[in-house]
């Protein structure tokens, strides 16, 4: 049996297959998603959903869904489903549902009394182009297949509703049509491998339900334009391929541009390579070359902070390096930018943010751990000694480098850090003056930029830094560590934050801590005890003040539970590196059990991905994002550490 596959008992069970999605990615920013049953349960959901740079810096859903009807004897099976008002459920084609397989491409199986009917979907890589083949595997008369487009032509973040504005217009093109809805958007084009006809029968599916979008407490109904349906024969044995796209495309090209699709994919037959797979999914190419990282989907774009916290995972971790090279050269351009006080047309948001430059550094480490220090250096060392003196010389806006050698960011009015909830115009946690990891991640700056001093032979450098670093080492453990055993999470004058937070892992990975191996064992231990679960660490200790481990309910509540005691995967990263670093192969089995808490999120939530965050309390159910970068990023770290210590004598 291949690893990702579904049977019949749970495809026709909706309470099982309908909180299962699909996502599908062309690196280029465009997606296709919807559940395994093709049922639509998010605004954000769609068969082709694309960028629109012409019109806003948001995604649009062009193609909603595709309802394919079987034809035999005059009788009409219809293959789609639709959630309407009033929890109605129509037309119930996930009934005819047999298998679902989602190794190589997602491929679900349909039975129809004597016809068997298979479906594969691919999306072209580079292109805003989704492709569909079926198959008639069996039938035993003759068959005919109907296909009946729901169009949207909107943004992710709103809906579309019968109007009398939505153009009716189409044109015949190569054995299909195109069409656009509204003026400004790009042509949509449908086309088949095969001759067809096309019977203009306009109208409006009026009351299609999101039942996610209710959950969250938003507006969850919208209406969606059908402008006719395509219809064929269609022979035992013969495959026909859909395309929709904003650009035309040679029908008789789409058979083999489908077989080369699928020759490109990787087959995801275990726990490692579904992970490869998301990990691609968040590349994103422009037309320039330029290359990113996208923060997570459906509704993420680059963010700095995420981009230099997922790079080492989603490259390294997967022997490809040159990807880091070259996400790397747009970020740096970007953050010189930033630092040197250009504007620019960014596509990674939040820049500016006090710890960008930190982790950074922290990225530029990893790669000189996989890659050599000596090509490291060459590469990025120039950029680590800039980033140092930027802080030293107080360049920052938000981050000023005390008398004491640690950094203080102001967090009271805007959030700072990667807790970032915000309530009323206020983050929900004001981390303010010294952060603790702000300051962990300082430390372990200073340290490497001195041993890349002290190997280029710049000793005067070198003796500067880890002058620096010693005073950082001595006020962070005179300002953080607490008599419990564990660090405070943030210091304002005379305010301490006392709950126990996540954040004091990071002293405890990273390669150049602070703290003693026994101050290291103590916060370890802590974290142990208070914020592991089977999904990472919790953002807040079930016994301090304020837990809220529930990610539910409408923004406003959502937004107070964010980071109020929510389990976080990328967190549990750095908690298995924390942990092998300090106690190397006898903790391996330890960490072997918590990869099985990650492994089972490999056929739930968003099939072959981690979610971006997961209740803090059982069941621990995923939450948020359906594919969230930085924990794919840090499972996949994990991963390739967990073999380099097993390998290790």
């Amino acid at each position: 049996m291949s690893y990702l596959r579904l049977e019949k008992a749970l495809m026709t069970n909706l309470e099982e297959s309908l909180p299962r999605e699909l996502l599908r990615t062309n690196r280029s920013g465009a997606y296709s998603c919807s559940t395994i049953v093709d049922c639509n349960t998010r605004k954000y959901h769609g068969l082709l959903v694309v960028p629109i740079p012409e019109m806003d810096d948001e995604n649009h859903v062009l193609l909603s869904s595709l309802d394919v009807t079987v034809v035999q004897h005059g009788a009409e099976f219809n293959l789609g489903l639709h959630k309407y008002q009033g929890n109605n459920y129509s037309p119930k084609g996930h009934k005819y549902i047999t298998a679902f397989d989602c190794d190589k491409v997602p491929t679900t199986t349909y039975r129809v009394g004597g016809v068997i009917l298979k479906k594969e979907v691919v999306f072209q890589h580079y292109e805003d182009r989704i492709l569909i083949r079926y198959t008639l595997e069996d039938a035993h008369s003759a068959t005919t297949l109907r296909f009946r487009p729901f169009l949207a032509f909107r943004s992710v973040r709103a809906f579309t509703h019968e109007n009398s504005t939505a153009s009716r217009d189409y044109t015949p093109v190569d054995n299909g049509i195109k069409t656009c809805m509204y003026a400004g958007y790009p042509d949509l084009y449908m086309q088949f491998s095969k001759k067809n006809e096309f019977i203009f029968h306009p109208d409006w599916y009026r009351g299609i339900e999101y039942p996610k979008e209710q959950e969250r407490g938003y507006a969850s109904n919208e209406d969606l334009y059908v402008p006719g349906y395509f219809e064929m024969p269609i022979k035992k044995g013969e495959s026909i391929v859909f395309s929709a796209s904003t650009s035309k495309i040679r029908t008789s090209t789409l058979k083999k541009l489908f077989e080369s699709e699928v020759a490109e994919r990787n087959p995801r037959d275990n726990f490692f390579h579904c992970l490869v797979n998301a990990a691609h999914q968040f590349h994103k190419r422009l037309p320039n070359d330029d290359r990113y990282l996208l923060a997570g989907y459906p509704w993420f774009k680059c963010r700095a902070r995420d981009t230099f916290i997922s790079l080492p995972g989603l490259t390294l971790g997967i022997e490809e390096q040159d990807y880091f090279e070259l996400v790397m050269h747009t970020a740096e351009r970007e953050l010189r930018a930033f630092m040197e006080g250009k504007k620019i047309e960014t596509h990674i948001y939040e820049m500016e943010q006090p710890d960008v430059p930190l982790w950074a550094i922290w990225a530029v480490q990893q790669y000189a751990k996989e890659c050599g220090r000596p090509k490291c250096f060459q590469m990025y060392g120039q950029l680590v000694d800039d980033i140092i003196d930027y802080i030293i010389a107080g360049g920052h806006p938000n981050l000023t480098l005390e008398d004491n050698g640690l950094v203080r960011s102001e967090g009271r009015d805007h959030a700072v850090t990667w807790m970032n909830s915000t309530a009323n115009g206020r983050p929900v946690v004001p981390r303010t003056g010294f952060i603790v990891e702000f300051n962990a991640l300082w430390y372990n700056a200073l340290r490497f930029a001195a041993s890349m001093a002290t190997e280029k032979g710049a000793t005067e450098r070198a003796e500067d830094l880890e002058k620096r670093a010693q005073l950082c080492k001595t006020s962070f453990v005179d300002t953080f560590l607490n008599e419990y055993g564990y660090l405070y999470d943030y210091v304002d004058g005379n305010m301490v934050e006392w709950s126990v937070r996540p954040n004091m892992i990071f002293p405890v990975a990273f390669d150049y801590s602070p703290l003693s191996q026994d101050q290291k064992k103590s916060v370890l231990d802590v974290c142990t005890r208070e914020l592991l679960t089977p999904k990472g660490l919790r953002s807040l200790s079930p016994k301090s003040g304020g837990y809220n481990p529930m990610y539910v309910g409408p923004q406003t509540q959502r937004d107070y539970a964010y980071h109020q005691g929510t389990a976080w995967p990328w967190l549990g990263g750095f908690y298995m590196e924390a942990c092998l670093k300090l106690y190397k192969r006898t903790r391996l089995s330890f960490i072997e059990r918590q990869m099985v808490g990650y492994e089972e999120e490999m056929d739930y939530h968003c099939l072959g991905t981690i979610s971006e965050l997961f209740d803090g309390n059982p069941p621990f159910l995923g939450r948020g994002a359906m594919s969230f970068a930085m924990n794919v990023a840090e499972i996949l770290r994990a991963l390739n550490m967990l073999e380099s210590y097993s390998y290790s004598k």
